[in-house]
């Protein structure tokens, strides 16, 4: 973490939420729907990043369309997942985005090509972990 109690980019683990992040859109990689467990949902994909790195933001629902490439946001209550091995920010319902000052983050010609790395296993297909259930199955008696 920052001084400023913000999260730097190359500091995103996945499992880490209520995550609060100042970034740069980078680079729109479109938004699509696609079918989940709880039906289809809407996503946009971007590339954003700080002075220490960039990663992929994805926008749940009515934020999807929400971001323009180049602009410094805020990002606050956001959650980390992985997804094929890629560490990926997420901003959901709950998320705020609020612009900021263009001169307080790095132009994107500026900002490193290096990204969070994943350590271990794969954590599901982007969503957020489920909590492991207690008092079932075959345990010591």
């Amino acid at each position: 973490m920052s001084e400023s109690g913000k999260t730097k980019v190359i500091d995103l683990k996945p499992g880490m939420e209520n995550v609060s992040i100042d970034v740069r859109v980078i680079e729109n990689l479109g938004v699509r729907t696609i079918n989940t467990k709880t039906g289809v949902r809407t996503l946009g994909e971007y590339i954003v990043g700080d002075d220490s790195g960039r990663v992929k933001l994805v926008v749940w629902g009515s934020k999807a369309r929400s971001l323009t490439t180049g602009e410094a946001i805020t990002i606050k209550n956001a959650w980390v997942s992985q997804y094929k091995g890629e560490i990926q920010l997420n901003v959901g319902k709950n998320s705020v985005i609020e612009k900021l000052p263009d001169e307080s983050l790095p132009q994107a010609s500026e900002i490193p090509e290096a990204t969070p790395k994943a350590e271990g296993g794969a954590v599901g297909m982007g969503m957020r972990r489920a909590p492991a259930r207690r008092g079932r199955g075959r345990g010591r008696r």
